[in-house]
């Protein structure tokens, strides 16, 4: 303004007034620059300062529709004035920074992100702290930095896609004047390991600040938190890594700030809120200690630390910072009382003081059999009659769990549990029903289920029919390896509605086509369910459907079976009878369709098309020893750590991968609470020794011809022990170069004269499961009969992980420097491969004969073979063991009639023999 003055308004540009200009500069004062800070500055409507002076920053975590339903409903149903208040409590909480995430399939995310943030700023409570625009895309990103007011914070950006697109998103941050969250990401994955975190972080720190010229205060790290005490021993150390990976930036990356979603810690112990509140407050604690800023925390959810238990305190601890190999377990432990002890036990037990006909549903739908049998004495007292017990109260519990199961609210392992009431309670009543025997228990249908001949897996099956009995129908179980005649005179004698029939191995495919043709010959029109692991709706269209005039219908998993079998015997069952056939016809034109339109090559032009391997400078790698070698026992503690979850979560029929589905919206809570019930019952199986486990394993010097492998009696490779037969995928390859497969292809030709080997295995844990498992059921507890069938499964499957790691590493020692974690192996990441006859690979079955005679695996483990070759017990795993580099799974897909004629020969079997085995692979 004195300058002004002084030039009267002129533009300066003459020699005497750029004088008088000069002049009155030198005599003005001149304005102090402020000084340059290294403190974070944030602000909303009002600053704030991230230093250690101002402790520790909470970040709301519950405006983010990935973290919180209800958020998501909210925005989804465009309840934005509902949403507001969730900021507003989350402010009101404690929040200093709001964390705003609209990720979501089903949203326009960056319209909502606008929305959302426009309303936010007209709202001064809310408005007053700084926002985290949090998004998984940039454009949302962006979307959201043109709105807030103030300096927020961009969650996040990482090196993942590599170093160009971070820096250009790191110079889009700075131009915004925004901070940013850096995640410990790069182009390989996540950093888990304390190592990994700091070599990403100060990777990521120097390209921030000496290319892209970001403000080293400005920069939040994020080291990434993962779940601890998941059983999975690799994750033992994830808690000290992030605090230990805090500490090393806190001390070598000056001015970077630290921050990280806390809730991810504990997901292993979903559905239990009071320990997790804990476990985020112990692990704060110490974090905040190492040099933690700021994390997404719900604020107004944090005991403080020194008022939690020193018990569970210590526990925690022990489990954070991987002070001992059973840290996990300890806390395990204390999980459950924990619950206990902070809910007011007058209040746990207030149901107790409804009527009894109450007290008997919340027992069924809770799962709790701890009163169940003075609760039905009394029911029966009160009614006169056990069948009124029954179709009464008893009856109206199961609806309710009915309904809560059909509507989504209840997943299979409660209404596993629900059953095991039910069941305990009829149990008691049962000599009162046969003292009154003109009395007659109403049901809602009669359904005859088994498994098919030759089949001995029954998981599923046993699934379905605690659903459909906890839905009121009457089952009769046959049981496993179940003949047709058996199905067909119990369907008789039990006056059945229904029939189910179920199978996993391919045999069963076959024998279900079989039961199909009887049932018609019979003369029955009945319904008839297909279900089980091998099963499909095309399968059933197109191979059973047609030889039964009554209607046949694939069911896909248990939660489908109460809604097919009501509609079955329905008022309107006609009509679904007729769609169903009406749909099945469309299934078969399309499926005669799709075999036109992609072709089948000859078998010659298939083996042209073989994969080119070269074998010019192969030389084998011989194992360690050849024959067999037998392994009467195993840790079972070692093969726990070798466990694939995610499949025995799908056998409850939860879908999801572990451990990200005990953190599930949807079935979390109830994967959760499954989760804790194995954990506690390996504890049990360990301890008290319940599984021994058998594995006989062998190496042979082989050599190929053709697509049959010969195995030698010893290394002059002259006398053929016995022959290995394999089939070669026809299919013509959509993709330029693809090869069609054999698994003869990874095992060196015999015409080139040079020495290769193959092997094989058979493991079991299922010897002493299943007379544990039929006293279950006899105690009609199908929960635990399930549960520790699901187990011997998983205990199956990572022995047989186990033991090809020792033949990679050991026995044959092809990649003994191999240094894989278990989900490395859990991905196949490894060199070779094992595939197992009736598998895709290998689909012909009959081929375990030869394997088992080669292993001698009878005598060895004392795993048997059902006629239809699955093997019992059915917690066990056979295959083979290939070596070569090159070796990869596969599926041989549809054959033509040109190699089945030739494998017929290779076989020694008729054509019709041939046919029968390999029926569910036939093009034709």
């Amino acid at each position: 303004s004195g300058l002004v003055n002084i030039v009267g308004g002129c533009c300066g540009t003459t020699p005497e007034h750029i004088r008088v200009i000069r002049k009155s500069l030198e005599n003005t004062p001149t304005r102090k620059v402020p000084g340059h800070s290294d403190l974070c500055r944030l602000s909303g409507l009002e600053p704030i300062t991230l230093s250690r002076q101002s402790n520790f920053v909470n970040v709301g975590e519950r405006t983010n529709v990935t973290g919180s339903k209800r958020f998501e409903t909210l925005i989804l149903n465009e309840d934005y004035d509902t949403a507001i208040s969730v900021a507003l409590d989350q402010v009101e909480g404690g929040a200093q920074i709001i964390d705003v995430n609209m990720d979501e399939g089903m949203l326009d995310s960056a319209s909502a992100m606008t929305r959302f943030l426009n309303l936010i700023a007209a709202e001064p409570d809310i408005a007053r702290v700084p926002v985290m625009v949090d998004s998984s895309k940039w454009s949302v990103i962006e979307a959201g930095l043109k709105c807030i007011q103030g300096k927020g914070i961009v969650n996040s950006i990482s090196l993942k896609e590599g170093e160009e697109q971070f820096l250009e998103q790191a110079r889009l941050v700075k131009r915004y004047g925004a901070a940013v969250v850096v995640m410990a990401f790069d182009e390989t994955g996540q950093a888990d390991t304390y190592e990994r975190k700091i070599e990403i972080c100060e990777r990521a720190y120097k390209l921030l600040t000496e290319v892209a010229g970001l403000p080293p205060q400005d920069i939040i790290f994020d080291p990434n938190i993962f779940a601890v005490a998941t059983g999975i021993a690799e994750h033992n150390e994830y808690g000290k890594a992030f605090i230990d990976a805090t500490a090393w930036i806190k001390q070598n990356l000056p001015h970077a700030k630290v921050s990280g979603g806390v809730s991810n810690l504990s997901f292993s112990f979903r559905g239990n809120n009071a320990l997790r509140e804990a476990m985020h407050s112990v692990f704060l604690y110490h974090a905040i200690k190492a040099g933690m800023d700021m994390a997404i925390v719900n604020a107004g959810k944090l005991p403080v630390y020194e008022d939690i238990d020193p018990v569970l305190r210590e526990a925690i601890e022990d489990v954070i910072f991987n002070h001992r190999e059973d840290a996990g377990e300890k806390l395990l432990e204390l999980a459950t009382t924990i619950v206990s002890e902070e809910k007011d036990e007058k209040a746990v037990l207030a149901w107790r003081e409804e009527p009894v006909e109450k007290r008997l549903a919340h027992s069924l739908v809770h799962g709790i059999d701890e009163f169940i049998v003075e609760d039905t004495q009394e029911a029966y007292e009160h009614l006169g009659s056990a069948i009124k017990v029954i179709e009464g109260p008893l009856m109206d519990g199961m609806n309710i769990v009915g309904d809560l199961f059909g509507s989504g609210k209840m997943f299979l392992p409660q209404v596993v549990k629900s059953a095991r009431v039910m069941k305990r309670s009829v149990a008691h009543l049962e000599p009162y029903i046969l003292a009154t025997a003109g009395e007659e228990q109403k049901s809602a249908g009669t359904i005859v289920l088994a498994t098919a001949k030759g089949d001995v897996h029954d998981i599923g099956k046993n699934i379905v029919g605690v659903v459909l009995s906890c839905n009121g129908y009457r089952v009769v179980d046959l049981g496993v390896m179940v003949p047709s005649s058996k199905i067909l005179q119990a369907v008789k004698d039990e006056n059945a509605d229904i029939i189910g029939i179920s199978g996993l191995i391919t045999p069963s495919l076959d024998e279900m086509v079989h039961v199909a043709s009887e049932l018609e010959r019979e003369g029955f029109d009945l319904p008839l369910l297909i279900g089980g692991a091998t099963t499909s709706r095309v399968h059933t269209a197109v191979k059973i459907e047609e030889q039964y005039s009554g209607p046949t219908i694939y069911v896909p998993d248990a939660s489908r079976s109460v809604g097919v079998a009501s509609r079955l015997l329905g008022d309107e069952a006609d009509a679904y009878k007729s769609d169903v056939r009406s749909e099945y016809e469309q299934v078969r034109e399309q499926r005669l369709k799709k075999d036109t339109v992609r072709n089948i090559l000859s078998l010659e032009q298939a083996r042209k098309n073989r994969p080119r391997i070269d074998w010019s400078g192969f030389t084998g790698i011989a194992p360690a020893f050849t024959g067999i070698r037998v392994f009467d026992d195993f840790d079972l503690e070692a093969l726990v750590e070798r466990f694939d979850w995610s499949p025995f979560f799908r056998s409850w029929d939860l879908s999801g991968k572990f451990p990200k589905i005990l953190d599930d919206d949807v079935v979390g809570e109830s994967a959760s609470e499954l989760y804790k019930d194995a954990r506690a019952m390996l504890e049990t199986i360990i301890s008290e020794k319940w599984i021994t486990p058998k594995a006989v394993i062998g190496f042979w010097p082989a050599n190929t011809v053709g697509e049959d492998i010969e195995i030698y009696t010893d290394e002059n490779r002259e006398t053929v022990l016995t022959t290995l037969h394999t089939l070669r995928q026809q299919l013509e390859q959509r993709r330029e170069g693809k090869a069609n497969y054999a698994l003869a292809d990874f095992i060196a030709p015999k015409e080139i004269g040079r020495a290769d080997w193959i092997g094989g295995f058979a493991v079991t844990a299922g010897h002493e499961v299943e007379p544990r498992v039929a006293r279950y059921k006899e105690e009609h507890d199908d929960y635990r009969a399930i549960m520790l069938a699901a187990l011997a499964d998983r205990f199956a499957e990572a022995f047989a992980e186990c033991m090809h790691e020792k033949v990679r590493k050991e026995f044959w020692g092809y990649a003994s420097d191999e240094d894989l974690s278990n989900d490395d192996l859990i991905k196949e990441q490894y060199r070779g491969i094992r595939p197992a006859p009736g598998y895709p690979a290998c689909p012909d079955h009959t081929e375990k004969d030869a394997l088992f005679e080669l292993l001698d695996a009878t005598n060895a483990t004392g795993i048997s073979l059902t006629e239809s070759r699955a093997m019992l017990p059915a917690a066990s795993v056979s295959g083979l063991y290939f070596s070569h580099p090159e070796s990869r799974y596969f599926a041989v897909g549809k054959i033509a009639d040109d190699q089945l004629i030739d494998y017929a020969e290779r076989k020694g079997w008729s054509f019709e023999e041939a046919r029968r085995w390999l029926s569910p692979v036939l093009a034709s």
